[in-house]
């Protein structure tokens, strides 16, 4: 009886133990209390032999967790009794309790931490690189099924004062400009322009506190090796644009390596630029780049370790700088995180081949996107609708990638180091903060309102972050265009230089209270605009659309300046200009204001608006901003379906002009309902409000919006007609020429080009997304007033109250479906009268017109 009795206790204590196992995957234990709970709940002797058997589960759940058990299992019963005596007497007279077992780290690197909450597929050491294989090897990191996460001549580039010019052609004219006006911009006051971003995270919600608890110094210290400085041939991490410790892949692998790991960052701004004018790197955005670099600095300094700098010399390249690097040092492997513009890509695979030679590894992760561009395919879609997010989330759907998109990492403790580093360069030499001077040798500093209103700090990063979740994620579904409230996360500038990655932001994302799906969409948008590059590497200077090369755009430099410095007359564009210049910054909405209000009022040429962007954000993205502007230039693949009236989108952004007060300091005394017409005002009210037109503030430099808007349908009319082997007779879309890798995936080919697949060279045109006012257009090419007699007018007036909001959101929606209904019938109808053709009978009768005829059952009822 007491064997029966003792066997079903011992069944008991190993139910509950497995339910506590299950609390400690979960994040709701930590390793060392839960084995002291089986210590207590099965004895010494039982624990001894029965603890490997019940965790041996955690070994494909969580590896982590299982190696750090084993060492906490392994160093409790590695004690002799005499030791245990010992330090039992010493707790017993000392009267207090006994300190928490602590695990011993491994001696071979464990596999890397993952953060405990994050749901995904098993991760092992082959999904990171690691040693010192000679051969290349790339490691994709999985792809996003966003369904489930729900998921931006020389003297036409005129610059406002002060800014450093981007590379290449457009540098002398903008900074003899500055040079020569010492011109202050209108708010150059060099005060802070937003309240400065604490450093101090705050605090976490409960439930996202959980996620992590599992991961804290117990866990972290198995992640890294002692910082002790060691002869091993060390490894180098080439970072580029992952200048963080958090969900850092590229560095963690480097870590498994096994050996000293030597962080190296190489300046080398030729190599940045593609073949075309890209701006890759502007002026704000490289001002970004020296502020992280200081940052990660001190970060890698924490650690032990630091951050060797390099620039490359103007003849020479990055293989150049790692070779030589690699023999000071005897480096037999290089580490780094993948780039997907196709001009970086070729440069990598140069330093590939050249490292090879020379007999050192070259290994890269894929963690810049949620998706890796080059793996995204068409198969099981089609092409229709390319350009869109829709489209691409399908494709990701479908072609979903070697393995889920799996947790993120936590960052190392400590960093193995070299017996002796390697010189470097200081971070002032690279000159990436150089500010102009005057010619009285005074210092134009144009980067002062930035620092004041940004920490640049992967901490800051995670600051925002955690202060979007807590309050602005709630109004960002329905206000994330408003340019008056904090409704957006300001994570783009953080997000280019890789202080904090997309996987980690999806995860904290979808782990939040609110979800909003628009906000995790936005992840979408960034990997669309990446594939866009890659099929289209011309895209940051050539349309798109063949036809539309030959618009006609306006050469009014004059209205490109007053664009620029944000004085064209029109409050709510010059507010936002003024904040891009002064800040680096403006949200989506207002991008899309200033965008519309450059192209479809001043007719200017979309490039324009893409170089000065480049030039002045700090998020500038060659990608993003490339497939943006080619979108609102009509060019792109994608149409906008709306074009932003520059007075009446206030409505919806600024409805009580804080923005533009804030912005345009000079209209701040003006009344509400006409803040953003000031034109409109009386004499008496703008000589209250200080307002003379002029003087305090410009005039409209253009007028008539109406005949500006009508004459940009006009012109697009007339390249759509005499283009007209670029237009779809039946559906009246444009087409683009496709790739050839679209092509091979719509034959069903591996890949290679038309001549390849045997066309013949011979281009192949795809219908694609087309505004329907343009559709329209085609019928009346000539008419005056194209745009107010147009139907489809996609001019985008602003609503203030929150009913009208969702009545013009159901009328939308409404007008949409019709006009799809539409089509599809009209399609059948097309195809009903081909087959009829083909078949040899007579065409379909068409529609009856006027009365319905009665039923039979009526007819009889008459009779």
């Amino acid at each position: 009886m007491d064997v029966k009795r003792t066997i079903a206790g011992a069944a008991d204590n190993i139910a509950s133990l497995s339910n506590t196992l299950q609390q400690l995957v979960l994040g709701g234990e930590d390793p060392g209390g839960f084995f002291g709970i089986c210590v207590s709940a099965m004895g010494h002797s039982e624990t001894l032999s029965v603890f490997p058997s019940l965790i041996q589960p955690l070994a494909s759940v969580d590896p982590s967790q299982h190696s750090t058990l084993i060492a906490i299992y392994v160093e409790y019963f590695s004690k002799d009794e005499e030791d245990e005596l010992e330090v039992a007497l010493a707790l017993s007279l000392l009267d207090v309790e006994p300190p928490q077992q602590t695990p011993a780290c491994r001696p071979e690197p464990p596999p890397p931490v993952w953060r405990g909450g994050h749901p995904g597929t098993k991760v092992g050491l082959g999904s990171i690189p690691g040693g010192a294989a000679t051969e290349s090897k790339t490691t994709t990191l999985p792809g996003l099924s966003y369904a489930q996460s729900a998921a931006t001549d020389t003297d036409t580039h005129s610059q406002l004062p002060g800014r450093p010019a981007p590379p290449a052609v457009h540098q002398s004219d903008r900074r003899q400009d500055a040079v020569n006006d010492g011109v202050r911009h209108p708010l150059d006051t060099g005060g802070t322009t937003r309240p400065d971003q604490s450093q101090k995270l705050p605090k976490r919600s409960k439930n996202r506190r959980q996620r992590g608890k599992g991961c804290g110094q117990q866990c972290a210290a198995v992640v890294g090796l002692p910082h002790s400085p060691s002869a091993t041939p060390p490894v180098l991490l080439w970072l580029r644009r992952d200048l963080r410790l958090h969900d850092n892949p590229a560095l963690i692998g480097s870590l498994q390596a096994g050996a000293p790991v030597v962080p190296v960052f190489v300046w080398s701004p030729g190599e940045e630029e593609g073949p075309g004018v890209t701006v890759a790197t502007g002026g704000a955005c490289r001002y970004w780049l020296h502020q992280a670099l200081a940052c990660l600095q001190g970060a890698l300094q924490r650690l032990g370790t630091h951050l060797v700098l390099l620039k490359a010399d103007p003849g020479s390249s990055s293989l150049g700088a790692l070779l030589g690097l690699a023999e000071e040092t005897g480096a037999r492997a290089v580490h780094a995180t993948a780039l997907y513009e196709p001009w970086l890509r070729e440069r990598d695979q140069r330093v590939e081949a050249g490292l090879r030679r020379a007999g050192v590894a070259w290994r890269t992760v894929h963690s810049y996107c949620l998706r890796e561009p080059y793996s995204v395919s068409t198969r099981g879609v089609g092409l229709r609708g390319l350009g869109s997010v829709s489209h691409f989330i399908s494709c990701c759907e479908q072609n979903p990638g070697a393995a889920a998109l799996g947790p993120s990492l936590d960052p190392p403790v400590s960093m193995p180091t070299p017996s002796q580093w390697p010189p470097g360069v200081p971070l002032d030499a690279l000159g990436l903060a150089r500010m102009p001077r005057r010619k009285d040798g005074t210092v134009i500093d144009w980067a002062a309102n930035i620092r004041a209103s940004w920490d640049f700090s992967e901490q800051g990063a995670h600051a925002r972050l955690e202060a979007f979740l807590q309050d602005g994620v709630y109004r960002y579904e329905k206000e994330s265009g408003r340019a008056d409230s904090p409704n957006t996360s300001c994570l783009s500038p953080y997000l280019h230089w890789g202080q904090i990655s997309p996987r980690w932001l999806l995860w904290d994302a979808k782990s939040a209270r609110c979800r909003p799906q628009k906000f995790q969409r936005k992840l979408a948008w960034r990997d669309l605009a990446y594939w866009q590059l890659t099929l289209f590497p011309a895209l940051p200077w050539e349309s798109l659309r063949p036809a539309y090369k030959a618009l006609r755009w306006s050469s009014d430099r004059g209205h490109l300046k007053a664009w620029q410095r944000g004085r064209t007359g029109y409050p709510l564009v010059d507010a936002a200009m003024r904040q891009l210049w002064l800040t680096g910054w403006v949200n989506n909405y207002m991008r899309h204001v200033v965008a519309s209000f450059l192209i479809a009022y001043l007719h200017l040429p979309w490039q324009e608006g893409y170089l000065w962007f480049q030039d002045t954000l700090l998020d500038a993205d060659v990608a993003i901003d490339a497939m943006m502007w080619q979108n609102g230039g009509m060019c792109g693949l994608d149409h906008w379906n709306f074009v932003m009236h520059p007075v009446d989108a206030a409505l919806t952004c600024d409805p009580c002009g804080s923005y533009v007060r804030k912005w345009c300091p000079e209209l701040a005394a003006l009344p509400d309902d006409i803040i953003h017409k000031p034109w409109r005002c009386p004499a008496s009210i703008l000589r209250r409000a200080g307002v003379a037109f002029g003087h305090t503030y410009p005039e409209p430099i253009v007028t008539d919006l109406e005949a500006r808007r009508s004459q940009s349908l006009q012109d697009v009319a007339l390249v759509r007609s005499t283009s007209s082997e670029y237009v779809d007779e039946r559906s009246g879309c444009d087409l683009v020429p496709l790739p050839p890798r679209l092509v091979a995936e719509a034959l069903g080919s591996a890949g290679g080009g038309g001549d390849q697949l045997g066309t013949g060279g011979k281009q192949f045109l795809l219908p694609v997304i087309t505004r329907m006012e343009f559709k329209h257009q085609r019928e009346d090419p000539g008419a005056a007033d194209a745009a107010a007699s147009n139907p489809y007018n996609a001019v985008l007036r602003g609503y203030v109250s929150r009913k009208r909001d969702e009545t013009i959101a159901f009328l939308n929606q409404r007008d949409f479906s019709a006009s799809v209904m539409n089509e599809g019938a009209q399609r059948r109808e097309r195809l009903d009268s081909d087959m009829r053709i083909l078949e040899g009978l007579p065409r379909a009768p068409p529609p009856g017109r006027g009365r319905a005829r009665p039923t039979p059952a009526a007819k009889g009822q008459s009779s």
